[in-house]
Formats: C-alpha cells, sequence, structure tokens
C-alpha cells in the first residue's frame, strides 16, 4: 500500500487504497433513496467472517473504475443475511456493464461506530435501541464499511455507518 501524503497526528491523508472516511455527515442522519444503484457482489462467510471479500470487491471495483462510475465518497454496504454469506452493495453513479446491478430505496437512519469488527453484535444492538428511540420501526439493517482493514489500521480508526431501513 502506497501512502501518498501525511499529516503529523493522524496517519496518512490518503493510502491509494481507501480514501479517508469524514463521518460527520453520517452521524445520527436520515437518509432517503429512491432508486439508488449499486452494483451487487455476494460473499461467502464462516460465522460472519469473510472468506472471499476482498475478491469480490475488487472484481466489482475494476468494473466500476472501468466505466469511471465511482461516487465521490465510497459508499460499500453489507448485508449479513446469515453466518455463511452476505450481499454486499457498492454504491455507483450509473449502470455498470458485467456487473450485476440493483437499486436500494427507502428511509434509512445512520449512526457511526468506531472500532474492532467483532464490536458489530454491540453495535448492531445500539442501533436497533437508537431507531426505537426515534419510534421508528426497523426493517433491514446494513453494515456500511468504509474502508479495507489495512486502510483502517493506516488511518488508526475503523469507522463502520449502520444503515437502518425503516417503515414509510
Amino acid at each position: 500500500m502506497e501512502t501518498l501524503q501525511t499529516s503529523s497526528n493522524e496517519g496518512p491523508r490518503f493510502t491509494g487504497c481507501c480514501r479517508r472516511f469524514d463521518p460527520a455527515p453520517f452521524q445520527d442522519a436520515r437518509i432517503t433513496w429512491r432508486d439508488e444503484p449499486f452494483v451487487k457482489a455476494h460473499v461467502t462467510s464462516l460465522f460472519h467472517v469473510p472468506l472471499n471479500m476482498g475478491k469480490q470487491v475488487t472484481r466489482a471495483n475494476t468494473l466500476i473504475e472501468a466505466v469511471s462510475a465511482q461516487p465521490r465518497a465510497s459508499l460499500m454496504l453489507s448485508d449479513e443475511a446469515s453466518p455463511w454469506g452476505s450481499d454486499l452493495f457498492i454504491h455507483v453513479t450509473k449502470l455498470v456493464p458485467d456487473a450485476q446491478m440493483t437499486t436500494l430505496s427507502g428511509t434509512y437512519l445512520t449512526k457511526v461506530f468506531e472500532g474492532p469488527f467483532r464490536d458489530a453484535p454491540k453495535w448492531a444492538e445500539q442501533m436497533r435501541a437508537y431507531v426505537a428511540e426515534k419510534g421508528e420501526k426497523l426493517e433491514k439493517l446494513y453494515f456500511g464499511y468504509t474502508t479495507c482493514p489495512a486502510c483502517a489500521k493506516a488511518y488508526g480508526k475503523n469507522y463502520v455507518v449502520l444503515f437502518a431501513r425503516v417503515k414509510a
């Protein structure tokens, strides 16, 4: 991993891989999407530990970059549907040929968490409580991964945004 620029206390500004994530726009936000485009990929897991995530993300990103469909801020959502696999949804700006495309619609409450991935069950419970506190009903919960593990280590922060789709 190549570090392009550094700042004194915060680690690299850009690793050459994942952009540094700004959590402010996603902390305690309400986002509404209507047919927002995403590339969909499936990841095989063993008790929620991804086995082929890197390969799936690299393949998708190659297709996305080939048609310049990457948004200014990258966003990758994971639907942890089972201990044996998850679906990834990588945000794009337009149709990506040769990729499985889907759209997401609805209203989402978001909250930013920081820490090791092993805290994900705790974050999910906190998010469920947050949704209930807001008087909303949870329909679906997505984990928004903001950087790869190597970049999270380089930046010194592992941010994960939980997206709670709520009933309209």
